[in-house]
């Protein structure tokens, strides 16, 4: 008879899995040994925890099938959490293996004890102890469907001896297909009055448009709306796009939240935008969801519609008129032609540095039609967004809900294992790719040919945007960085390192065709400012009083009070 962790290897190769992200010990002994027997379930060995997890959590993104990790007991376990959140924050399918402690000793204080179905619940939509041999097939098969029929994370506790207990039952294959929601008759019906009645429609669409591309672009047609994206929208919403007018909020740029506050009513599709400062204030709103509950979180919503983007634009379409008038959608045109064009001439080679705008631009003219593109939380979010450009078959893929630095390297692992075949580029901030700098000894473990560009500005730089924009002088946040591309050979991945513009694209063409992983540490410009697409009262008095406490640091409060009292005189 088979082990339990053997019914679990064997049902996980039947529905598809191919591969287990993790790091080996003891209480995962069990299933380690049962994929080293099945011999067609990879054991992706990283070098932490973290990892593993945001691995899963990328691959699941870009195949949209359940992707595994595991963890031994205890801190093993315990390192998945944060690659975990980011799965269920992205809404992706993942399996997690969270090893246990022996049975017989939970509840004594044993060595490496926890609670990991208490510590996993936040993260997850289902985590269970399988606390008999027996229970394995059952929990298994709720494990998995939950995964996928809420596209979430789930955990399954499996102590080491139980993992290794026998257990007579066969392998099982798993497969849920997605649901289709269609919206309710009376909720598509005040949606189109309430659009039909409007003057000025914009729309704002996320994640959730995709597979209804063609649908965005009629339902723009027909309303004459400029089509604002959210980040995780983008490479859903930009490619052969009209109507498209960038990207809003603090990532965004001017033409997106101008389309948004000019607007009277404004259509959400298939996105839990989460930044009240950048809705319109007395627009009607309009959102569409699958998710209920998404509905009014940010904004009070008008017309709650729950139903799939694609499936409610179809019901929405025949009900609109088509409009004429052009005026509001030529305006916003204009504005991002103008908008587009101010944040081009800024990615220009430069004598005295090199801007990581256009770094940006170059890597974005050198990668594949078909590239996947895994940006770092912090600045290099911000220069993917504005220069990347998105054509239906690149993906774009971050911790964009979650917002967990360390993500680019990380979540290319999962990438390149699922697409061995496919150019995947990591842009990494040096400080993400120290925080977890280890995984790139896992690329050469794995031979997995990820191209990894660094932003290397020795800063966190964007916490010292913040940290302007609130009034603090910088502090705490500079790095101290070797040479990345040295540092990068040592592990044996290839390393070239840029510190001028002039060299910069022959270095990120010579990177990009490389066979093998590959590192490009280009010094970059850290003073360069991503400035929001609409300055607040509070920003710029914030950016005045950093640079008064720069200048004045340790000349006297007292100046610093009186310019803070001329300021609010003057808001």
């Amino acid at each position: 008879m088979p082990t339990v962790a053997q019914h679990l290897v064997d049902s996980l190769h039947s529905s598809g899995v191919r591969r287990v992200y993790g790091i080996a010990g003891d209480s995962l002994n069990g299933v380690t040994d049962a994929l080293r027997r099945n011999g067609d379930v990879e054991w992706v060995h990283v070098r932490h925890e973290e990892a593993a997890a945001f691995a899963a959590s990328a691959e699941a993104a870009v195949t949209g099938r359940l992707a595994v990790c595991a963890g031994s007991a205890g801190p093993g376990n315990l390192h998945l959490i944060n690659g975990l959140y980011d799965a269920q924050r992205s809404r992706v399918p993942v399996l997690a293996i969270a090893a246990d402690i022996p049975s017989s000793e939970i509840g004594t204080g044993y060595f490496q004890e926890t609670n990991p179905r208490d510590v996993f619940r936040e993260c997850s939509v289902y985590a269970a102890v399988v606390s008999k041999p027996e229970q394995m097939p059952r929990l298994l098969r709720i494990a998995v469907h939950e995964a996928l029929s809420k596209r979430g994370v789930a955990v399954l506790v499996l102590a080491g001896d139980i993992a290794l207990s026998q257990i007579d039952a066969q392998p099982e294959a798993f497969h849920i297909d997605a649901p289709h929601v269609v919206p309710a008759e009376a909720a598509v019906s005040a949606a189109a009055t309430a659009l039909n009645t409007a003057e000025r429609v914009t729309i704002l669409a996320g994640a959730g448009v995709q597979g209804a591309h063609d649908e965005l672009v009629a339902l723009a047609e027909r309303l004459k709306a400029p089509v604002v994206h959210a980040m995780r929208g983008k490479e859903f919403v930009e490619p052969d796009n009209p109507y498209d007018v960038g990207m809003t909020g603090l990532l965004g740029f001017s033409s997106g939240y101008r389309a948004m506050e000019a607007c009277d009513t404004l259509l959400m599709l298939g996105t839990d935008f989460p930044y009240p400062q950048f809705f319109p204030r007395d627009s009607t709103i309009v959102q569409v969801d699958v998710r209920g509950e998404q509905i009014g979180r940010r904004a009070k919503v008008d017309v709650p519609v729950v139903g799939g983007v694609k499936e409610t634009a179809t019901a929405l379409l025949p009900r609109l008129r088509d409009r004429h008038d052009t005026r509001h959608l030529d305006a916003m045109r204009k504005h991002y032609a103008r908008a587009r064009k101010s944040l081009d001439d800024l990615a220009t080679p430069s004598r005295r540095t090199i801007h990581p705008q256009y770094l940006a631009r170059v890597v974005d003219e050198a990668a594949d039609d078909d590239a996947v593109f895994l940006p770092d939380v912090g600045s290099p979010v911000v220069w993917a967004a504005r220069y990347l450009r998105m054509n239906g078959r690149r993906r774009l893929i971050g911790s964009f809900t979650h917002g967990s630095m360390a993500n680019a390297v990380s979540q290319a692992i999962g990438v390149q294992a699922a697409q061995p075949g496919r150019q995947v580029v990591a842009l990494a901030g040096d400080g993400g790719l120290a925080m977890l700098l280890g995984e790139l000894l896992t690329l050469v473990q794995n031979k997995l040919p990820v191209k990894v560009v660094v932003f290397n500005n020795s800063s966190l730089n964007f916490i010292e945007l913040e940290m302007k924009a609130a009034g603090f002088v910088t502090h705490s946040t500079g790095l101290q960085n070797p040479d990345l591309a040295k540092l990068a050979e040592a592990m044996g991945v290839k390393g070239v390192r840029v510190e001028s513009a002039k060299a910069l694209p022959g270095a990120v063409k010579e990177v990009l065709a490389h066979d093998g992983p590959a590192l490009l540490d280009v010094v970059t410009e850290r003073q360069e400012l991503a400035i929001p697409p609409t300055i607040t009262a509070e920003q710029a008095q914030g950016f005045t009083l950093y640079a008064i406490r720069t200048v004045l640091s340790g000349k006297g409060d007292e100046l610093l009070d009186l310019a803070q009292a001329n300021w609010r005189q003057l808001f």
